[in-house]
C-alpha cells in the first residue's frame, strides 16, 4: 500500500473543518491553579473563590470591566448627592437569584448588612466601614447614607466581596452558592473541578457558552502535560512560565502576557521578635534581590516594585532603591538591632508556583546574611486559618495581594502583617473622605512611602498574569484587574 502526502487543497479542507468544529463547540475546560476552599466569596479571604465566581456566578451593585474600569452591575444607574453622603442605586428589573427567587432591593439591605454586620466574616470587612444606612426603598431602589464622603465607594461595591447575595441560600452558600450571574453553578467534585452551566433565564446579555468546567491542577508539570494533551481549552494564570515560549511556538495554542493588581510581597509579621524591630525588618529588605527571584521564579516574567502599588497605576511611586540588594547593609542593621545570628524564623508558603519557587530562592538569599528562614510548604485552607487569621502563626510568608488599590490594608493592625502605624491610619481614613483628585493622588504617594520606609514587609514584583489558551478561544480576559476568570464573553472563533 502506497501512501501520499496530503493535497494542499485536502489540507485546507481539514484545516478548515477543524476550524468549524471549534466554532460548533459551547463548552470549555478551563485550568486553574487553586482550588477554592468554599464558594462563599462574602467571608473568605480566598481569590480562588472570586477566579470561579465573580461575574460568572456572582454579581454586585457594579462590576470590574478587563481594563479596570467600574461600571454598572445589578444597579443599572445610580444618582449621589452633592454631599457624597447618599448613593441612590436604581436595580435592573426582572432579576431572579438562580433558584427562581426574586432579586430586589430587600436583597441588597440583606447583603450589605450582613457585610458590615458586627459579627461579620467578611474579609473586606473595612469596606463596608464607612455605611450608614441601608434602605429598600422600594422593590428595584436602594438608598445607601455614608457616613462621610468616600471617592471609593462605586470602585468598593466592584469587589468580590461585595456580591449580592439572598437570605434564602444564604445557609448552603458555602457548597451551593446562588447567584444572579450568567452562568448557575452546577456541581463541585472537590479536588478535581467545578462545573457550571448557563443561567438561561439570565438577566442581562446570555452567555455564549453552555457550560463551563474549571479544572483544578496544583502541579507545574502537570499543567503543563494537559495543555500539551489538550484536555484543556485554556489555562488562566499558567504556573510554569517556563513552558510559556513552547506554546508561543505551538500553532495550536496562544499565549496570553498581561497585568494584574498583584503586589507579591515577603510578609512579615510585624508583631514577632526581632520582625517587630525596624531595623531587622530593613535588613531582610536589604537581603533581598528581586530580579534574581524574578528570574528564578518566574522566569524574568514581573516588575519590581518597592511599596504595596501597582506599577501601572499613574500614582505608583517607584521605591526600589529603597530597599536595593545589599547584604552588608542587611549584616550591620542585624548587628545594630542586636539580633543573635543565626536568627530561625517559619516561613510558611501557600500554593502558587510564584510562592513556593520564591520562598526557595528567598530563604537562600537570607540564609547569606544569617537568617535561616524555615520553610513550611501548607495547603490553602491551612494558610487562611494559620498565617491570614487567628494566631498568625508565621515570621515570613510569600503572597500575592490581587486586590485592586489596597493599600489601605495597612490602616488594618489587625491584618495578619500586624503593622499599626497612628499616623497611616489617619492619612487613610482622611483619603478616604477626600474627593479633589490632586489631593487623593498625594496621599496615596505618602501611604507608598510610608509602608516603604517603615518596611513593613519585602516588596518583591507585581504579579503578571499568563493565559495560555487554544487558539480559537475568544473573549478571555488578557489583564486581571479583579481576580477573576470572567467568562461571560468567551466563545470559539470560526
Amino acid at each position: 500500500m502506497t501512501f501520499r502526502p496530503l493535497t494542499a487543497g485536502l489540507a485546507s479542507v481539514l484545516a478548515l473543518s477543524a476550524s468549524m468544529a471549534l466554532a460548533e463547540r459551547t463548552d470549555i475546560v478551563f485550568g486553574l491553579q487553586l482550588e477554592p476552599p468554599h464558594l462563599d466569596p462574602t467571608s473568605a479571604a480566598a481569590g480562588a473563590i472570586d477566579s470561579v465566581l465573580y461575574s460568572n456566578v456572582f454579581e454586585g451593585l457594579t462590576r470590574f470591566g478587563p481594563d479596570g474600569s467600574v461600571g454598572p452591575g445589578l444597579a443599572q444607574s445610580w444618582e449621589i448627592s452633592d454631599d457624597g453622603l447618599t448613593y441612590t442605586f436604581k436595580l435592573a428589573e426582572g432579576v431572579k437569584f438562580h433558584d427562581g427567587t426574586t432579586m430586589d432591593s430587600e436583597d441588597v439591605k440583606f447583603s450589605l448588612d450582613r457585610a458590615r454586620a458586627e459579627d461579620s466574616t467578611n474579609a473586606q470587612k473595612a469596606l463596608f466601614a464607612g455605611i450608614e444606612n441601608v434602605e429598600a426603598t422600594d422593590p428595584t431602589t436602594v438608598t445607601v447614607t455614608l457616613k462621610n464622603p468616600d471617592g471609593n465607594f462605586l470602585f468598593n461595591m466592584a469587589w468580590g466581596d461585595a456580591v449580592i447575595v439572598a437570605p434564602e441560600s444564604i445557609e448552603n452558600i458555602k457548597t451551593t452558592p446562588i447567584g444572579t450571574g450568567a452562568f448557575m453553578f452546577d456541581n463541585w467534585t472537590q479536588g478535581d473541578k467545578i462545573e457550571l452551566k448557563k443561567n438561561p433565564e439570565y438577566w442581562g446579555t446570555p452567555a455564549i457558552l453552555d457550560a463551563v468546567t474549571f479544572k483544578f491542577i496544583s502541579d507545574p508539570t502537570a499543567a503543563f502535560n494537559a495543555m500539551m494533551a489538550e484536555d484543556l481549552d485554556g489555562f488562566g494564570a499558567f504556573p510554569a512560565p517556563e513552558n510559556l515560549p513552547q506554546f508561543d511556538a505551538d500553532p495550536r495554542f496562544k499565549v496570553l502576557i498581561g497585568s494584574t493588581e498583584g503586589e507579591t510581597i515577603l510578609a512579615m509579621n510585624n508583631k514577632m521578635p526581632p520582625l517587630d524591630n525596624v531595623k531587622v525588618r530593613q535588613a531582610v529588605a536589604h537581603a533581598i534581590n528581586r530580579q534574581e527571584i524574578i528570574d528564578g521564579a518566574m522566569f524574568g516574567y514581573g516588575t519590581p516594585i518597592g511599596t504595596h502599588f501597582a506599577p501601572h497605576h499613574p500614582d505608583y511611586v517607584d521605591l526600589t532603591e529603597l530597599s536595593a540588594y545589599d547584604p552588608e547593609k542587611s549584616k550591620m542593621l542585624l548587628e545594630e538591632a542586636g539580633v543573635s545570628l543565626p536568627l530561625q524564623l517559619k516561613m510558611t508558603l501557600p500554593p502558587p508556583s510564584y510562592a513556593r519557587r520564591g520562598g526557595e530562592i528567598v530563604a537562600a538569599q537570607l540564609r547569606q546574611v544569617g537568617i535561616e528562614a524555615q520553610i513550611e510548604n501548607v495547603e490553602w485552607a491551612q494558610w487562611l486559618e494559620t498565617t491570614f487569621r487567628g494566631a498568625h502563626d508565621y515570621g515570613f510568608t510569600i503572597i500575592s495581594h490581587t486586590e485592586p488599590l489596597d493599600i489601605n490594608i495597612y490602616a488594618r493592625p489587625d491584618y495578619y502583617f500586624q503593622y499599626d502605624n497612628p499616623e497611616f491610619q489617619a492619612l487613610m481614613a482622611d483619603f478616604s473622605v477626600e474627593s479633589d483628585p490632586d489631593k487623593r493622588s498625594e496621599m496615596l504617594k505618602t501611604a507608598q512611602q510610608t509602608i516603604a520606609e517603615d518596611y513593613v514587609n519585602g516588596y518583591l514584583f507585581q504579579l503578571p498574569l499568563h493565559t495560555v489558551a487554544k487558539t480559537g478561544l475568544e473573549g478571555l480576559w488578557i489583564n486581571a484587574p479583579t481576580q477573576a476568570s470572567d467568562m461571560t464573553g468567551v466563545s470559539w472563533s470560526e
